[in-house]
């Protein structure tokens, strides 16, 4: 059990396709005021293991007599923020809503100083990632299971045939809790634990975070911006050095001097059966190069504000990064 947003729901779970019951709160988010929405954006989910899923991310702000029935409970931000420090504790759907989050701190994105101190203008880091969607050319094309090369399936599994990456695993499911009491469905089992390590350093006086322009075959747009390193080692670990994930290294010998954030936090416990990943925030010496390959660029924090405001634009590994940086 971990914390999750106030509302979690398919549409058919708040649609009542299936004839559970009711989903708490979800009246404050089917056609809220205008004026009390605080975020309302549609996000991705993993483009590794999903094809071209997304929600609707939304914060509402409501009043005080608003009271916090069976198995909820109100909690300042700072209390969250400190819960994001413990395993496996706030749920990955509550992190990607916290990241939608204004951040107040930086106002409404950053001072003029502060913009002229970013290695790259707004508009540079737009363009950036348009190029790197313009120059990826991804086909996906839906196949039977059966002609899957590279998959075995056995009486319980369809798994790789060298057991890398995941497996697709059934489950029978009974909960007291949920809107229908009992299921069966299948399940994403990754091979590993996952490591997503975002590196952070000191330029011209702003903290800067290295995000890399990742093609993932299940994104609606080619490409989104992800961590520094979002891998599972244990799927390299047959390939030499030079073709490893950029950064693996580095993240795996940092010191713990620099390690500003480490913890292991699930991913969609709803559709992945015991998926984790240690998340990290490694600061770098100012010797670290500023310079680096086109997938990459140092990216200040009310730039990556500014593109959470629009769909399609961070990653699932890299929204929980952003809310793991404001709880430094």
């Amino acid at each position: 059990m971990q914390l999750s947003p106030t509302v979690q729901a398919t549409k058919s779970n708040y649609t009542r396709l299936h004839g559970g019951s009711a989903v708490p709160y979800l009246e404050y988010f089917r056609l809220p005021d205008p004026r009390k929405v605080v975020a309302d954006v549609l996000q991705s989910e993993q483009g590794s293991w999903f094809l071209h899923k997304r929600n609707r991310n939304m914060i509402i702000e409501v009043s005080p007599e608003v009271e916090a029935g069976p198995d909820f409970c109100w909690l300042t931000l700072g209390q969250v923020n400190a819960l994001l420090r413990h395993d496996n504790l706030v749920n990955m759907d509550a992190r990607t809503v916290l990241s939608c989050l204004p951040d107040w701190r930086h106002g409404s994105g950053g001072s003029a100083r502060e913009h002229r101190s970013a290695l790259h203008t707004d508009l540079e880091i737009r363009s950036w990632i348009t190029r790197r969607r313009a120059e990826h050319n991804v086909a996906v094309d839906l196949l039977p299971l059966k002609d899957a090369d590279g998959w075995r399936r056995s009486a319980d599994a369809l798994s790789h045939a060298r057991g890398l990456f995941f497996s697709i695993v059934a489950v029978d499911v009974s909960s007291g809790r949920r809107e229908v009491e009992a299921w069966t469905q299948p399940l994403l089992q990754p091979h590993g634990t996952g490591i997503t390590a975002l590196l952070v350093r000191n330029i011209g006086g702003v903290r800067h975070a290295l995000l890399r322009a990742r093609a993932e075959p299940g994104f609606l747009d080619v490409v989104e911006l992800g961590p520094t390193v979002q891998c599972v080692p244990e799927s390299y670990a047959h390939l030499p050095p030079a073709d490893q994930p950029p950064y693996l290294a580095e993240v795996l010998r940092g010191s713990s001097a620099g390690v500003l954030y480490d913890t292991t936090l699930s991913e969609e416990g709803g559709r992945f059966r015991h998926a984790q990943s240690r998340y990290m925030i490694i600061e770098v010496g100012e010797d670290f190069p500023t310079s680096s390959a086109e997938d990459f660029h140092w990216v200040a924090p009310w730039q990556l504000d500014a593109l959470l405001k629009y769909s399609h634009q961070l990653n699932v590994q890299a929204r929980t990064l952003v809310a793991a940086l404001r709880t430094l």
